[in-house]
């Protein structure tokens, strides 16, 4: 499976930030505002249309509700308007920035593990997808506002059983999996552990892209993540190298050909903050799929109606090729 690319999504549960919002944004931050003016469809579709990597942001609500205030909700009076009936449900939550960029496709992680687990169950032989987890903590800065909690060693089980709730053991592929009766994940990948194309269909991956602090935290005494549902994005000579996130495929072409040529599985980003959109350039992009990645992250495998030049899509078409780096 590591032998493959294919197209993912940056953010995938984004919705557009409501105008009037917006305006609110933009006046106060227009740099800010240009950044997070994009948005995508529900999951399923970006699935259909060929995305095999999404990423999910998760925050945590320990006394159920926290996030169904929104700041900017409530200072655009007459804007439009919002269903919180999910952000009031136990459960972690689905959001981009508390109180400023809250409204997604499913704004419970549940919900949106369903989603993916129906399309799996549908389309039986896909290729493996990868779906990326990043953990908020911390306040926006936006006055009022609230603070999303720290991800402590309780909230990191509650990730893997939420995620093991949706999914059974048999459509996962899991640290443990690939490691086998190798002593770390760094050698068991090392020795080409990852399953075949045929074993791994249908199957789908998670990944903890978190900085290392939450890593550690995640990790806790389990070196190569011995019982996690989760890969975690660490560097390459860590026991629990397996995957790592390296999202500037310009200035880490280098080391992104190294972390595939060891076996890892790694991801990159083809465009960032609607900059390559909005200027119609491809030079990111390019250097991401030559770079050997296996999935490359876009905001765009759909124009934007105002950027129309710009899309990231898959060089040749199709869902997945087999990686430039594997004809090096």
């Amino acid at each position: 499976m590591n032998a493959l690319q294919a197209v993912g999504t940056h953010n995938s549960y984004k919705l557009a930030i409501a105008p009037k919002e917006m305006a609110l944004l933009r006046a106060a931050n227009p740099r800010t505002a240009d950044t997070l003016d994009y948005s995508h469809r529900p999951l399923a579709a970006q699935l259909d249309d060929g995305a095999r990597q999404l990423e999910i942001d998760l925050l945590l609500d320990p006394e159920t509700g926290r996030y169904a205030d929104p700041v900017f909700h409530r200072l655009a009076k007459d804007g439009d308007p919002y269903d919180f009936t999910a952000l009031r449900k136990p459960g972690l939550k689905v959001l981009h920035a508390q109180d400023v960029d809250y409204r997604a496709v499913c704004n419970l992680f549940a919900d949106c593990l369903g989603e993916i687990r129906a399309w799996s169950q549908a389309h039986p032989d896909h290729v493996p997808l990868l779906i990326l987890l990043n953990l908020k903590e911390g306040p926006t800065g936006v006055p009022g506002g609230v603070v999303a909690p720290v991800f402590d060693a309780a909230a990191m089980d509650r990730i893997d059983a939420e995620i093991r709730a949706a999914f059974p053991e048999t459509a996962l592929i899991t640290p443990d999996s690939v490691r086998g009766r190798h002593p770390t994940l760094k050698a068991a990948v090392a020795a080409g552990a990852w399953p075949t194309l045929g074993a791994a269909r249908g199957k789908v991956m998670f990944a903890c892209d978190c900085p290392p602090e939450q890593v550690a935290r995640y990790l806790g005494d389990r070196p190569s993540l011995e019982g996690r549902a989760a890969f975690v994005n660490i560097g390459e000579d860590a026991p629990a190298a397996a995957y790592i996130t390296l999202n500037e495929p310009v200035e880490q072409q280098a080391r992104i050909a190294a972390a595939v040529r060891a076996g890892l599985i790694v991801r990159t980003r083809a465009d960032a903050d609607t900059v390559e959109a909005r200027t119609g350039d491809r030079r990111r992009q390019a250097a991401a799929f030559a770079s050997g990645a296996q999935y490359v992250s876009t905001d765009y495998m759909q124009p934007d109606p105002r950027f129309p030049a710009y899309t990231a899509r898959l060089p040749g078409g199709g869902v997945a090729r087999i990686s430039p780096a594997r004809s090096r």
